[in-house]
């Protein structure tokens, strides 16, 4: 059933008004994977345009915050908290970024940590680019996610958390 069309097949805002208010958390992932050389660059904080990773913690914190402004139909949420971590990964010559968000609310936050490190993502190929154009971004998904009436989410590609 797509929620997204009325009985006329026109494209509306889904009525959440009935849901229960629940704590709601997700986490999305995106890679950015770049030559030995610029990822060395880049963790040593020697690129020309700066500290590229604190620039992308705040672009993805700001992302997540106007998901609503710019996905269509996508409800404005009161976010209680967003989180930007970025692992460097020199085996595989990429950063990792994980974007955890969370609020309490009647829907979840899926698309708010998928803005959140999507533009963080492209925040680093933006501060890179003169450095290394053949940047890709990939693997972006939602990892996990907990809340709601459907219950809880964990992609097949995140590892579970053992560690206690």
């Amino acid at each position: 059933m797509l929620t997204h069309l009325d009985d006329h097949g026109r494209a509306h805002m889904v009525d959440v008004g009935a849901k229960d208010v629940t704590q709601r958390e997700a986490q999305a992932q995106a890679d950015v994977r770049m030559l030995p050389a610029t990822l060395t660059l880049l963790v040593a904080g020697e690129l020309p345009k700066g500290d590229v990773l604190a620039t992308a913690r705040i672009a993805g914190i700001m992302a997540a915050k106007r998901t609503a402004d710019l996905i269509p139909l996508c409800h404005p949420l009161p976010l209680s908290a967003v989180a930007i971590e970025i692992e460097a990964h020199p085996d595989q010559s990429l950063l990792r970024i994980i974007s955890t968000v969370r609020c309490t609310g009647r829907t979840g936050v899926e698309m708010e940590a998928l803005m959140a490190a999507s533009v963080a993502a492209l925040t680093i190929y933006d501060m890179a680019k003169a450095v290394d154009r053949a940047m890709v971004i990939e693997q972006v998904f939602v990892r996990n996610k907990t809340g709601g009436a459907r219950g809880d989410f964990q992609h097949p590609l995140t590892p579970l958390d053992t560690s206690e």
